[in-house]
């Protein structure tokens, strides 16, 4: 049974969300506040977790950053009734995996939950990766391209592979943690090495919207990528940086 964690202050639509995210499929626990939310990820583990951002002891937004920065990667789904391209934007910034506006359709949240389920590994525990199986956004389900020359859906390069089926990522044996978007732009862009994607391009494929004005998204991304995989940090040897034009993964 898969077990969320539903952060929302509106009895209404708690009551909702709860009342057809129900066993025999979903177990609900449900906060109204931020600090039962980090309490409660404090002693358990989840597989989603569905997140307010208007709540009364602090915003949502800065609840995703701190349970990210606690080394925390269980998909988020940020729910708000701010509507700007931006509010979408801080949300993904960070770390949440999807946004979803009120009002919204039961159906539709269904549907990106069930989403959300599929990128976890098989036979993971529940809430313990975040970068589970599913094949992201478009055009990384299709065929592998150069880089996965054994076409077994397996990146090696160096001290690092990436297994996409799994949507595992190892250094030196050891298993990284990324979000669903960082995976898949680390697959994006190890599956084309050499080629430069622009900002404009990379948010487009991966987060599926492209205003230039926001392209400061995949530069917030590419970062924590870095941070986790590159060796040295100022001398990057898997994610490179053609100056003026955009990012690509080392030849």
């Amino acid at each position: 049974m898969n077990h969320l964690l539903l952060v929302e202050d509106d009895p209404a639509i708690a009551k909702l969300i709860h009342l057809h995210l129900r066993a025999p499929d979903y177990r609900v626990t449900v906060c109204d506040r931020g600090a039962a939310a980090l309490a409660a990820l404090g002693t358990g583990t989840f597989d989603v977790i569905i997140l307010d951002i208007l709540l009364p002891d602090g915003n949502g937004v800065d609840l995703c950053r701190r349970v990210r920065a606690l080394q925390n990667w269980t998909p988020v789904l940020m729910l708000s009734a701010l509507s700007d391209e931006s509010d979408k934007v801080g949300a993904l910034e960070a770390g949440a995996d999807d946004y979803m506006t009120k009002p919204f359709g039961v159906a539709e949240l269904l549907a990106r939950v069930r989403a959300l389920l599929r990128r976890r590994p098989v036979g993971a525990a529940a809430g313990a990766d975040s970068t589970g199986s599913g094949s992201g956004p478009a055009g990384l389900g299709a065929a592998a391209g150069p880089a996965d020359a054994a076409g077994d859906g397996i990146i090696r390069y160096r001290d690092l592979v990436i297994d996409r089926k799994k949507r595992k990522v190892t250094m030196r044996g050891e298993r990284l943690e990324l979000t669903p978007k960082e995976f898949d732009l680390l697959w994006l862009l190890a599956d084309h090495p050499g080629k430069t994607f622009s900002r404009h391009e990379l948010l487009e494929m991966i987060w599926g919207f492209a205003f230039a004005e926001y392209e400061h998204t995949v530069t917030s991304h590419i970062n924590r990528l870095r941070i986790k995989i590159e060796p040295v940090l100022n001398k990057p040897e898997y994610i490179l940086t053609t100056w003026g034009a955009g990012y690509r993964f080392a030849e």
